[in-house]
């Protein structure tokens, strides 16, 4: 383990308490149902806190530290690792490109739960898709138009919830968004578990903008 993973995991499992831990089990109830993961039950602000506190301790990361040690962060299934992984890449979006949308890809499908999923496509995969140059945007787009036509639930979730942040920012990609959402409306719901993900999260961006951008209006025919 590198020494910031070892300051990281170490943090986590001081901040920890089994109370925590077992009151996070519960509230995600079925989506860990086969999934392995463990907790260390150390609240959302210490995970933030102690990935500040690693950067602090470690700095001058470059992209390539940063994204190593992201992948061994999330290689133990330990919600809060995971999580720190995540806030990891929200703390360093600018040594990332779209090259690294494969890794986040690889999370995304080893994830499977909203606490997970969300973040990445909201915190890291739309802010860094924002960041990017028109020939690097244009690449990172057709991966979010393949991952909306993948089997897999959790990836469309995350294309679709990606320019979250930004629309509510006024900004964003409407027609990206309206094209991709309207590919999954056009199918048939998805059965099982994992079904209503998808659809979940065009429900939850048009409730936002709503409010905040109500001069966006999705198709009503395809609602």
């Amino acid at each position: 383990m590198s020494d910031a993973g070892d300051f990281i995991d170490s943090s986590l499992q001081r901040e920890g308490d089994w109370y925590r831990a077992e009151a996070a089990q519960a509230s995600l109830g079925s989506e860990l149902q086969g999934s392995g993961l463990r907790f260390y039950g150390a609240s959302i602000g210490a995970v933030r806190g102690t990935v500040r506190d690693a950067l602090r301790r470690h700095r001058g990361l470059s992209h390539d530290d940063v994204t190593a040690l992201s992948s061994e962060l999330w290689s133990v299934q330990v919600f809060e690792r995971r999580l720190a992984a995540v806030v990891l890449l929200q703390s360093s979006l600018g040594l990332l490109t779209n090259s690294d949308l494969t890794r986040i890809e690889g999370f995304v499908r080893q994830a499977r739960l909203r606490a997970l999923v969300d973040p990445l496509a909201v915190e890291v995969v739309g802010p860094l898709i924002e960041g990017l140059d028109t020939l690097a945007r244009v690449r990172a787009d057709s991966v979010l138009d393949r991952w909306v036509r993948e089997p897999d639930a959790w990836l469309r979730r995350a294309a679709l919830l990606s320019p979250l942040r930004a629309f509510g920012a006024g900004a964003g990609d409407w027609e990206g968004f309206v094209r991709r959402a309207r590919a999954v409306l056009a199918e048939p719901p998805e059965q099982g578990r994992d079904g209503a993900v998808v659809r979940e999260a065009i429900s939850r961006v048009l409730k936002d903008l709503a409010a905040k951008r109500p001069e966006l209006q999705f198709p009503s025919a395809d609602v």
